[in-house]
């Protein structure tokens, strides 16, 4: 009976801590907001959150991101959503950017909190409903639910005078911008890292180096893609006159990195053809950016991660294959769905070889 008991006592030692899973399964969702499945890049990701926002006197936008990392992913299990998804992170990346975007752009007051829970929350069965309805189109959401819900918040901002708009612009007309940008190479160097610190609404370049460095753990070629993305939405906004402030913040970056990490490497095997199609997603990204901004400038809004969504979808959706090796479930990116990709990927050579 001893040495039964004992064997136990070492088996529960060395089986998962429940806390230690839940803090993966957190820091997996942070790492999801670039498609890495990735305790060590979630964790990254939160010290560039937290280095950043304090940086910039602005610790709410870090304690946000963390309230609405752990408010999605508790929705998932208290609605009983596929487990498999939670671990992988997919349940809590749209919630922590809900969590930074709501700090951001309303005051910090208790009802800003109340509803940063709750839409936080939401994220996590919008996503499900998202996907659910482009499934059968082999594409995924992405971070629309995060995308379609602020703004749903931000425009009931203008009629509910408890949430007050602080940092959202005013509806107004586009205009041409003016102004001169200093091209100098570290400067280039700093708007450039702010482009891939702009993912999560942060504005400083070390916290662009600690995403870098997050994402050169999990995957080298997402590393490589986030700094490719940023680079060429850079030099193209710079090459079409933007405007100078936005350029020099990062804000014509993010989108095109996250369409660089899902054409790239996520959702296209990687070689010259995949990357061919990659660089014409970021140049897509930067000209649907700077329509959505014109778009959205009357009525007051951010785009957020909206031009990264339209131009995925536009390189999704039609399901182009390279060869017969490139066919890969579209619709994830979890671990379930490369192993069936996978299976594809098995019956298309047998018939190749065939």
């Amino acid at each position: 009976m001893a040495t039964t008991s004992t064997a136990g006592t070492r088996m529960n030692a060395g089986a998962p801590n429940q806390w230690m899973l839940g803090i993966r399964t957190l820091l997996r969702g942070a790492g999801q907001v670039m498609f890495q499945c990735s305790s060590w890049t979630g964790l990254f990701f939160l010290i560039g959150i937290f280095w950043g926002t304090y940086s910039c006197h602005t610790p709410e936008v870090a304690w946000g991101a963390a309230v609405g990392l752990a408010a999605s992913t508790l929705a998932g299990y208290l609605v009983k959503l596929p487990y498999a998804n939670g671990d992988d992170g997919l349940w809590g990346f749209n919630g922590i950017l809900v969590g930074c975007a709501f700090p951001t752009f309303m005051a910090n007051n208790w009802l800003m909190w109340l509803c940063l829970i709750f839409f936080a929350m939401c994220t996590t069965w919008v996503r499900s409903g998202f996907n659910n309805l482009l499934r059968q189109f082999n594409t995924n959401s992405f971070t629309f639910p995060f995308v379609f819900l602020t703004w749903m918040m931000l425009f009931g901002t203008r009629i509910f005078d408890g949430l007050d708009p602080t940092s959202l612009s005013h509806p107004s007309l586009p205009e041409v911008a003016g102004g001169t940008l200093d091209t100098g190479i570290g400067n280039l160097a700093v708007y450039w890292l702010k482009g891939i610190s702009q993912v999560f609404l942060i504005n400083d370049w070390i916290t662009g180096i600690l995403f870098l460095v997050g994402l050169w753990l999990s995957s080298r070629w997402a590393a490589i893609w986030a700094a490719a993305g940023s680079a060429i939405a850079l030099a193209m906004a710079i090459l079409l006159k933007a405007a100078p402030g936005d350029i020099a913040n990062g804000l014509f970056g993010f989108s095109p990195v996250l369409t660089a990490i899902a054409l790239g490497c996520t959702f296209y095997k990687v070689n010259w053809k995949s990357a061919i199609w990659a660089v014409c997603g970021i140049v897509a990204t930067v000209f649907i950016q700077g329509a959505m901004d014109v778009i959205f400038t009357p009525w007051g809004l951010p785009t957020l991660t909206g031009p990264f969504c339209v131009a995925t979808w536009l390189f999704v959706l039609p399901a182009y294959k390279f060869s017969a090796k490139d066919a890969v479930d579209r619709s994830e990116w979890t671990k379930d769905a490369r192993r069936e990709a996978q299976l594809i990927d098995n019956e298309l050579d047998k018939i190749v070889e065939k």
